[in-house]
């Protein structure tokens, strides 16, 4: 069960990176596969610093909502930044290691949803 305050900072994720024009981003349903979160959000970047700036502003956002990460890795490299705010787990990728780790693929079982399910 997705409780109300993952989809909650799943939207504000998705806006912030929205924001910072992510390219392809996927909402992956988890929740009915494993326990480590309910949602991933899976993101790209052209560059180093839009990789790092969507992070960023993913950060920012989230916190202005009261959400703090858990732990935030790759920032420095900026090749792959995972974000863990324990229900939501944000993946935001420049466009090779994305092709590279396929994490779609690896998560196929979680159910891929539409912006437009988190809302209400």
């Amino acid at each position: 069960m997705v409780l109300k305050n993952s989809k909650e900072m799943a939207n504000i994720a998705i806006a912030a990176l929205e924001e910072k024009k992510a390219k392809d981003v996927k909402i992956l349903d988890i929740s009915d596969v494993s326990v480590l979160a309910d949602y991933f959000i899976i993101a790209s970047g052209s560059n180093r610093n839009q990789v790092q700036a969507m992070a960023d502003e993913v950060q920012e956002r989230l916190c202005e909502a009261g959400y703090e990460s858990k732990q935030v890795e790759g920032y420095q490299t900026a090749n792959w930044i995972l974000m863990d705010y324990q229900d939501l787990i944000i993946h935001i990728f420049d466009e090779e290691n994305r092709l590279f780790y396929d994490l779609e693929r690896i998560w196929r079982d979680g159910k891929l949803v539409e912006k437009t399910d988190l809302e209400g």
